[in-house]
Formats: C-alpha cells, structure tokens, sequence
C-alpha cells in the first residue's frame, strides 16, 4: 500500500461531490443556522497553538449559551475551567477558530470558521451570564465560512441511542487517570 500524497490520488479514490455540497458553505449565519446554534448546548473549538500543533477543546452550556450578536458574528462567555487557558493562548498567536456545534439529539452538525477576538467589554459579558455568573471575558468570532454537516458520523456512531452507551465502569475517576499519569501517589 503507498502513501496518498497527492491531490490526483487522492481524488482518484472518491467520486466528485454532488454540486449542492461542493458549494455548501455560506458566509454568513441565517435563519437555520441561528435557530441550531440558539439551540446547542455542546460545542467543540479547534484552535492552533503557538508551535503550529492542532488543538481542541470542547465547550458546554445551556441551549444558547453561544450568543448570536448578528449574521457575521456569535459571541460565548469564559467561564471558569481548569484555568490552562489552552484556548485563550492559542487564540492570542492565532486568531482562527473553527466550532462544531452539537444539539442533543439532532444528528447534523453545524460547522463555522471565522477569526476570534477576547473582549472584557460589560455589554458583552452581560449578554453571556451563566445564572448570576460573570465571565472574565467573551470570546467573539467574525464568521467567514459555514455549513451543515450530514449526520452519517453520529448515524454511525449510535452516540443519541443509550442502548450503546458505555459503562463509566471501562475508566478510573478522571482524578486516577491524572495521577497515574504523571506517576502521582496522590493528587493533593
């Protein structure tokens, strides 16, 4: 078997995109695209660290918690985490995000790409409350590209259906993981 490392191979191993899903991908949020973002409640970023390397980290909140400020740009809170501020970081080096955006549920999934920007401004932060809890500041995107993406990966993946779901059983606490890890006696 050699190794693909040309577009002509490969593109010789797949038939060409129907037209409608070659030219998918719009500029700008419309009524669609709104509605399933109002509604997610799961994300996931991919971001570039400072060194080139790809980064992911996923997000979560209730359904909106991803503000819609209009057709161009979205805004969502920082909320307390682990405070390594992957994310924040690579978006200081690198501007360029892209999102998934998730609805329980629902099997599409709705891809954007744009430039990020951190903001501490009070309008934004006020528009971005969990509760009563501030963020230190909002991360706002400037939407270039996105689309609807086809639901075979959560079709396949059964990942709405409990009947296969996996036991909590198969892993240690995440705190035991940790530990054993970095070879820890203890995480204190």
């Amino acid at each position: 078997m050699a190794q693909i490392t040309t577009l002509d191979q490969l593109e010789a191993l797949y038939k060409a995109p129907h037209p409608i899903v070659a030219q998918k991908a719009i500029s700008a949020l419309e009524p669609h695209s709104q509605t399933f973002i109002q509604h997610s409640s799961f994300i996931v970023l991919s971001t570039q660290t400072a060194q080139g390397k790809m980064d992911i980290s996923p997000r979560g909140g209730p359904a909106g918690f991803v503000q819609v400020l209009d057709n161009e740009h979205i805004v969502f809170g920082d909320h307390a985490g682990n405070n390594r501020l992957d994310t924040l970081h690579n978006l200081l080096h690198n501007p360029e995000i892209s999102i998934l955006f998730i609805i329980p549920g629902i099997n599409e999934v709705l891809r954007v790409k744009g430039r990020a920007s951190l903001h501490d401004d009070e309008d934004l932060i006020e528009r971005c409350l969990e509760g009563k809890k501030r963020p230190k500041l909002v991360v706002k995107i400037a939407i270039s590209e996105l689309f609807f993406h086809c639901p075979k990966a959560m079709l396949v993946s059964h990942i709405w259906d409990s009947e296969h779901f996996t036991s909590r059983d198969i892993l240690p606490s995440l705190g035991q993981i940790v530990q054993d890890q970095l070879g820890l006696d203890s995480l204190e």
